[in-house]
């Protein structure tokens, strides 16, 4: 009988599983268009998926061995089932592969099943319990059919109530996998994950790239939407990346704002599109909610507008754009540039940008800094130094981009201990005193787009006036922008130069012998990675070497390198300071005081200003090149250093 039933049944799945993935296709397809290689991805993708996918997985072992298992074994069960099943071809070399593979599925599923039984908070909930006895179901059913197959066990085995056991048996596991993976359920990710990872809007950061520039605005198309205000306006592809969530709230573990009590949890973020990609409400979602805020109460649909029905806008202003979620998120989803999209609709279409946010833009806009200090005192903090400006040079080796840590006192610190150490290391440098402007990254992070644009191009023209071979700054989020946002502005920016964070160049010539440095004699120290640096640019090491360089030994905090928290300081997230339960800088600074040290190094003005920010008693918060600038001695090192040679960014410590 089920010799009978079963080719029936698995091709009627299937013909309603290929039904229901052309009903999601068309879901996604009411996005914007989005140039992507259908073909060449389609071909990519299971090197993506085993390779790329699987070292983000991999970092946690039981996960990732659950995953091959589960994820393996089903794959191959499902395609021998239709050969052997669905076709007939009782074969015993397949029917024996089947039953390896069931049962290697089976083992798979007991493992997802005992770590369900106490799942972690960041696990959903709801129909994600059932999914393990689906698997097992699916697994044992083909397992104990496929026995006759390979010669283990005489057809029609058991009789009529052991056909009847496993026709339900399969038909439990069946409709969660086929169905699921395209009508909707646990299984879906599996279906849209793959298509995400052939058609990702970032398809660079395969193969070991790297892309966290954001994608910028056609400004000059009088028809493109400037932003995202409705789920459709997504593109979609983003649709797509969307509907891979798997639910597994490692991004939610990584939220500094979450964390904080702020009312953003990046992976209700994601099903909250989901839910207006195919229209309803959030009722059904089964994971942590936005702090403050219940579940069921947000809905909406394709075509109606998302803040203040899917989510309200504090959730949005909440973020910091620090990438921890990207980073930790085995399905690769861009959660930041959903955010920052809809941010700049907020911004350039409502002028809704909350608290400071719109009296720093108007500054940036009238004075070229977010403070709105008069451009004319851009370089008082270097009144005796006496620096070369690039307009009477016109060449030079590196150009110093001071950036609007020129206005901040504490900052200008940082900015006078970098010029002594370039100073004592002969290097050939100069500045381009009030012909610099901001770079634009708050701006860009809070919406605003347009002043962004504006600002980078008007650098970018000052910058082609001269001649130079690499661009250092102290601020990671200039670095960042200058590096990896302006060329999208011109084709020819950065032909002839690098651009560098100073941790980088610092160690490059300390490196080359140029400098004579003494040893760190003073207190314990750990070191702080500035989101902006280690994981927007891959650099971990560089601030590092420098430090080992002075004999410092660092104690390490248990969140570093690429797993580093966040100071709460970017993304404009001081400006437009949404309320928590406790602040991101406080949560840092236990982190801090857990290492026992006495001393934090930074890299970043941003994080300086944070972590200082927190109630003494605290350590003592220093830069790196500050630290380098005691430990000058008098004695100069011999000789001038050569060219440093370009370092590689390391990916994570």
């Amino acid at each position: 009988m089920l010799n009978t039933l079963l080719p029936i049944l698995l091709f009627a799945a299937l013909g309603l599983a290929v039904l229901g993935a052309l009903r999601r296709v068309a879901m996604w397809r009411q996005g914007r268009a989005s140039k992507v290689d259908l073909i060449g991805g389609l071909f990519a993708m299971p090197k993506r998926y085993m390779v790329d996918l699987h070292h983000v997985v991999a970092r946690d072992k039981y996960i990732a061995n659950t995953h091959v298992a589960t994820a393996g074994g089903a794959v191959a069960s499902i395609v021998l089932a239709i050969l052997v099943h669905g076709f007939g071809l009782h074969n015993r070399i397949l029917g024996y592969a089947l039953l390896l593979m069931s049962a290697v599925m089976f083992v798979g599923a007991i493992f997802m099943f005992l770590r369900r039984r106490n799942p972690p908070a960041r696990l959903s909930k709801g129909p994600w319990m059932r999914l393990p006895k689906s698997l097992m179901a699916f697994s044992a059913s083909f397992f104990l059919l496929t026995l006759p197959v390979a010669g283990i066990l005489p057809e029609n085995f058991g009789g009529w109530v052991v056909a009847a056991i496993l026709g339900v048996g399969v038909l439990w596991g069946v409709s969660e996998l086929f169905f699921g993976m395209t009508w909707g359920g646990p299984m879906k990710h599996a279906f849209a994950g793959a298509l995400h990872l052939a058609w990702h809007r970032r398809a660079e950061r395969f193969g070991g790239g790297r892309s966290t520039g954001l994608k910028p605005l056609d400004l000059n198309d009088p028809n493109a939407p400037l932003g995202v205000e409705k789920p459709k306006d997504f593109t979609w592809n983003q649709l797509l990346g969307f509907d891979a969530c798997v639910q597994c709230g490692k991004c939610e573990a990584a939220c500094p704002a979450f964390a904080a009590g702020q009312p953003l949890n990046p992976k209700k973020l994601i099903q909250d599109m989901v839910v207006g990609l195919a229209g309803g409400t959030d009722a059904k979602f089964a994971g942590s909610p936005y702090p403050g805020k219940a579940i069921g109460e947000h809905g909406g649909n394709p075509h109606q507008p998302i803040v203040n029905g899917l989510v309200d806008a504090e959730t949005l202003w909440s973020c910091t754009t620090c990438r921890a979620c990207v980073e930790e998120c085995p399905m690769m989803i861009e959660h930041v540039d959903a955010i920052v999209d809809m941010r700049r609709h907020l911004t350039l279409e409502k002028g809704a940008t909350p608290n400071k946010g719109a009296e720093v833009l108007e500054n940036l806009i009238a004075t070229d800094n977010p403070g709105g200090f008069a451009p004319g005192g851009r370089m008082n903090w270097a009144a005796d130094l006496n620096l070369n400006l690039l307009s009477e040079k016109k060449s030079t080796d590196v150009l110093f981009w001071v950036g609007d840590g020129a206005f901040d006192m504490r900052n200008q610190r940082t900015l006078r201990a970098f010029v002594k150490v370039l100073k004592a290391a002969k290097v050939d440098f100069a500045v381009l005193g009030l012909e610099e402007r901001d770079s634009g990254d708050v701006a860009r992070r809070l919406g605003d787009e347009a002043t962004f644009q504006l600002l980078a191009k008007r650098n970018i023209q000052t910058l082609a006036k001269y001649s130079f071979n690499r661009i250092v700054t102290c601020d990671p989020h200039s670095f960042h922008v200058l590096k990896n946002e302006y060329g999208a502005f011109d084709g020819n920016y950065g032909v002839n130069y690098v651009v560098q964070h100073h941790s980088t160049y610092m160690a490059e010539i300390i490196g080359a012998g140029a400098l004579n440095l003494s040893q760190h004699k003073g207190s314990s120290v750990t070191y702080h990675d500035p989101c902006y640096l280690g994981r927007y640019n891959g650099e971990y090491e560089a601030p590092r070497e420098v430090l080992r360089a002075l004999g410092i030994e660092i104690k390490e905090m248990q969140r570093s390198g690429f797993r580093s928290r966040c100071c709460g300081g970017g993304g404009g997230a001081p400006i437009t300071d949404i309320p928590g339960k406790q602040r991101i800088p406080d949560m840092r600074m236990e982190d801090i005081r857990e290492t026992g040290a006495e001393l934090v190094a930074v890299g970043c003005p941003q994080c300086t200003a944070m972590l200082e920010g927190v109630v003494e008693p605290r350590p003592l918060i220093k830069d790196i090149a500050e630290l380098v600038a005691d430990a000058l001695l008098e004695d100069a090192a011999p000789g001038k250093p050569s060219a440093p040679a370009k370092r590689e960014p390391a990916e994570v410590h």
